[in-house]
């Protein structure tokens, strides 16, 4: 999506963040003294706010990576541009901070800024012949066991042909942008978000394959669940699906993509990177 003049702008704070709210009130408040048309809503009342964000021109989204996550998935098959202020913990998807907004917000209605296009993947989960449902993932989608710590068994195909039955506590299926979430935790490779690929990488396996894969953008991943016992279907950590023995989940790369608005260097993502996850520098040298 090219850059375009920005008329709209949806200014979205989260419910259980005070501040967040009254940061959002300043923002709202300052791009009305700009003659720019913006609103405010909550990220968590899909239902109302839904509607009005298509005619948004950019989605201002105050919160963490979760918050981020939501919006992405509400607006994922317009693909409206989002920039986020980061009043979380880790903030990996976010532009702007409740102390810099100021600076960056004016570049961003003059257009000093550039889109990044994040990979997408696209889940459908079936129990036999009966869509159970169709979801779009920003981060990640797991299929995993459920409260009892009990292993699952997971037949995995790859593009129809088998590649192995995981024995493990789960399995994530992850974008490029989800390398720095669930499947870094699990041992995954970090990804740049700029490149388009599906990482697989099982969740405490046992006497099975154990290295985390790096699929193309094309792959179809199909995982038939074997249990005796519950397991779920989790999309970006915040949707959940229970899943009974035979079930089955595919997975593959969306035809749509979330918009980042960007106003720093394409290179921003390794600064960002060592900031959040790397070693802490001492004061004084």
């Amino acid at each position: 999506m090219d850059r375009q003049i920005i008329k709209q702008i949806a200014v979205l704070h989260h419910p259980k963040i005070e501040a967040t709210r009254a940061v959002a009130r300043e923002i709202h408040d300052w791009l009305t003294a700009q003659k720019i048309d913006a609103w405010m809503g909550v990220t968590w009342d899909e239902a109302s706010i839904r509607p009005r964000l298509l005619t948004a021109d950019l989605i201002v989204v105050l919160g963490g990576d979760g918050s981020m996550l939501r919006v992405a998935r509400m607006v994922a098959v317009q693909e409206i541009p989002i920039v986020g202020v980061n009043m979380g913990r880790l903030g990996f998807l976010s532009e702007m901070t409740p102390s810099n907004w100021q600076l960056i917000l004016p570049k961003i209605l003059a257009g000093q800024y550039w889109l990044e296009k994040r990979m997408m993947l696209h889940a459908q989960a079936w129990r036999e012949d009966q869509l159970l449902g169709k979801h779009l993932a920003l981060n990640d989608v797991v299929v995993s066991r459920g409260s009892l710590a009990r292993v699952v068994w997971l037949k995995t195909q790859i593009d129809g042909d088998p590649l192995t039955t995981y024995t493990a506590d789960g399995l994530i299926l992850s974008t490029p942008t989800g390398s720095t979430a669930y499947a870094l935790a699990a041992g995954g490779p970090i990804l740049p978000p700029d490149l388009r690929n599906i990482l697989v990488i099982p969740i405490a396996p046992h006497m099975s394959l154990n290295r985390a894969i790096v699929l193309p953008e094309g792959a179809v991943i199909r995982v038939s669940v074997r249990t005796d016992h519950q397991a779920i279907l989790t999309v970006d950590g915040q949707f959940e699906v229970d899943l009974q023995d035979g079930d089955r989940i595919e997975v593959l790369a969306s035809e749509h993509a979330s918009n980042f608005v960007r106003t720093g260097k394409p290179t921003y993502f390794y600064h960002t990177l060592l900031d959040r996850l790397g070693p802490k520098q001492p004061e004084e040298m």
